[in-house]
């Protein structure tokens, strides 16, 4: 647990350039799915009901676009610009379905860097095992601020 412990911030917005790139490899495991659905109380059969599914134009249970998008929020806390930013904005669309035990692949690419804004804009293309885009969308992200000293205020009330 990190309660009480400094975790390592991610790169502040000096340290960002224009046409960096990530790239991260998720499996989707029936444990995932298991904990996310019982996380959000979300029982849509198209996640999880094999019949239903069946009888739909996705023919088998696909994976909830929202979990999808948990990769991504993740791959920005952890790594691009990694620990202490935050998402401003997100458009995001899913122009594939994503089935159960699939592996997708994430590419994201910094486009652009406003210093003044203190705002990173990423776009992130999802792809699965037959390199079919199924993921496309753009971010904008606030990268972490340099933490100020404790005593940087201590004389403002005197």
């Amino acid at each position: 647990m990190l309660l009480g412990k400094k975790r390592k911030l991610g790169r502040k917005i000096d340290e960002m350039n224009v046409g960096e790139k990530l790239e991260i490899t998720e499996t989707i495991h029936d444990k995932d799915l298991l904990l996310y659905l019982g996380l959000t109380d979300d029982n849509n059969p198209l996640y999880i009901q094999h019949d239903y599914a069946s009888l739909t134009p996705f023919k088998k249970p696909v994976v909830p676009q929202i979990m999808l998008t948990g990769f991504i929020t993740s791959a920005v806390s952890k790594y691009l610009p990694g620990p202490g930013s935050s998402i401003l904005k997100q458009t995001i669309s899913f122009p594939k379905p994503v089935y159960h035990y699939a592996t997708i692949v994430l590419k994201f690419e910094i486009t652009n860097v406003d210093s003044e804004k203190h705002l990173v804009t990423v776009i992130v293309k999802g792809y699965d095992e037959d390199e079919t885009l199924v993921i496309d969308g753009e971010l904008e992200v606030c990268p972490p601020y340099a933490p100020r000293s404790i005593t940087s205020r201590t004389f403002d009330n005197f």
